[in-house]
């Protein structure tokens, strides 16, 4: 089990840096490198407050690769990831009914897109 590169796949899918994980759980980017890196195995208490910050369940750090890939069964292209930063980071702020519009409009073109 390689807690050290499942944080790091994680942040790196969702376009996050260790300074950026440093931000959010106040834990160094040294430390973080270490752990990313296999030199340090982070208590459970470090591994939560790791796991908000990827905003993922603490149970994805221990689960098998059979397991990770029922989940992640396919990465997303620079671009995507940089498409689905911008809908976060813009869709933060909406109201519960524009959010439900926002997707309505997105599952539509989607479906207009595949014909």
């Amino acid at each position: 089990m390689k807690i050290g590169t499942t944080i790091r796949a994680h942040r790196l899918q969702k376009g996050l840096s260790q300074g950026d994980i440093e931000k959010k759980t106040g834990l160094l980017r040294c430390y973080l490198s270490r752990v990313e890196n296999g030199h340090t195995v982070p208590s459970l208490d470090t591994l939560s407050k790791i796991a908000l910050a990827l905003d993922m369940p603490i149970a994805q750090f221990f689960a098998d690769d059979s397991f990770g890939r029922q989940f992640n069964t396919r990465k997303l292209t620079d671009e995507e990831l940089r498409f689905m930063t911008q809908i976060r980071r813009y869709s933060s702020n909406l109201s519960d009914s524009d959010r439900k519009l926002l997707l309505a409009m997105v599952k539509k073109f989607s479906s207009t897109a595949a014909r």
